[in-house]
């Protein structure tokens, strides 16, 4: 490899992309090709870094093995950071083997490290975390030490689990910090600001108050009875009820929860959960039937007692009963929590993120941008949606995947 290659490759190293094409942006050989790409990438042009990069892929000869896995592995970088999902992680595996048989540690962590920030950005924690354990922290530099305690610090808060995500973000500044690359620095100093933010709403006692996901996490280990308004569940000393899929119950139980210890009108009951006006004798014998389901379901935890005016909650072992709301209430909560972390995102990739029909997820945008709260730029498999700063978000609570007890 010539002076200039390796002196690009080092300045892309330490962060320098105007640096490393000052070396080779004339030039058109396989390697100045890649190097182009990275720095591009770098800089911000994600749509010319890509077709540099796929040319530097078929420009390497069939022998050179490890420059076209690298290629792979800069390609599912852009892809990851432009929120494309829809690439094969397969491919990437193949270019992380490649790259560790060949002895390319530093690469070969990156690929993996890759793989694990795409699990954990879909939902799939246990996968990511278990790709993780796999890396020898050792025997790697300080930028892939960097990213893996980054995605170790978002496991953590997936699962609010406060002191390991701190105890992550401060080992990855400092590995960020030995190698010197500001860019890396910045953005674990702001993935690290989220645990200081409003992660819910604590409701209960006749009021309201925000709290961080530290709270959260104090909330759910105090015993109480915990009604969990950003997953539809109910949660009480590791027992968890899931009513997701039971939107009318989950209403008829936060609107007890929320008045706890009074009971609550027949006719309030039926204006949460049935939208309806008046409490018309259908509408009471409807409110009897969901109760008596609602009772099922809480079968150990709660009961539901009547009373004169309408019905009450009582809870079997806790002594208390709260609800934990989103710091901001919306119908696309989880769209706009996904979107809130600043990058551009294809509407498939918040598809496949959220777990539901590509075009639930586009009628969700439609909806949004109607009310001006995310814009799209490009056209086509091109298009992208960002969001302007939401007060309240993000938080790691409407975010895919398990929290504790799921």
């Amino acid at each position: 490899m010539d002076s200039l290659i390796t002196a690009a490759a080092r300045a892309l190293g330490a962060g320098d992309p105007l640096g490393a094409l000052k070396r080779v942006a004339l030039r058109d050989d396989a390697p100045a090709l890649a190097l182009r790409g990275i720095a591009m990438a770098q800089l911000g042009d994600l749509e010319r870094a890509k077709a540099l990069l796929k040319a530097a892929g078929k420009a390497f000869h069939a022998r050179e093995a490890v420059a076209r896995a690298r290629c792979v592995v800069a390609e599912a970088e852009i892809a990851l950071v432009s929120r494309d999902l829809s690439w094969q992680p397969e491919a990437l595996a193949t270019a992380q083997r490649e790259l560790e048989a060949q002895g390319d540690r530093a690469n070969a962590a990156h690929a993996a490290n890759l793989a694990a920030r795409r699990l954990l950005l879909i939902g799939r924690v246990d996968e990511a975390e278990r790709i993780l354990a796999q890396l020898d922290l050792q025997q790697l530099p300080p930028a892939s030490v960097a990213v893996h305690q980054l995605v170790t610090a978002g496991i953590a808060m997936r699962r609010v689990q406060t002191e390991p995500a701190h105890a992550a973000f401060d080992r990855a500044l400092g590995a960020a910090q030995q190698a010197g690359i500001h860019s890396l620095v910045a953005e674990i100093e702001a993935d690290a600001r989220v645990l200081n933010e409003p992660a819910a709403r604590l409701i209960g006692g006749g009021g309201e108050r925000a709290l961080t996901l530290a709270g959260v996490e104090q909330v759910l280990a105090s015993g109480a009875l915990v009604v969990d308004a950003t997953r539809n569940v109910v949660r009480q000393a590791g027992v968890v009820v899931h009513l997701a899929t039971r939107p009318v119950l989950f209403a008829l139980l936060r609107a007890l929860a929320e008045a706890w210890p009074r009971d609550v009108s027949r006719a309030q009951l039926v204006a949460e959960a049935f939208r309806g006006k008046e409490a018309d004798e259908s509408h009471r014998a409807r409110l009897r039937v969901e109760m008596g389901r609602l009772r099922s379901e809480l079968v150990g935890i709660a009961e539901i007692n009547a009373t004169m005016a309408g019905f009450t909650l009582a809870p079997v072992a806790a002594r208390e009963v709260v609800v934990l709301a989103p710091p901001v209430e919306d119908q696309h909560a989880g769209v706009l929590a996904l979107l809130a972390d600043g990058e551009a995102w294809a509407s498939s990739a918040l598809a496949l993120a959220l777990g539901t029909s590509p075009r639930t997820v586009q009628r969700a945008l439609e909806q949004l941008a109607e009310a001006g709260k995310v814009q799209s730029f490009g056209r086509g498999r091109a298009l992208r949606w960002i969001t302007p700063p939401v007060p309240g978000f993000p938080t790691a609570l409407l975010l895919p995947g398990p929290l504790p007890g799921d």
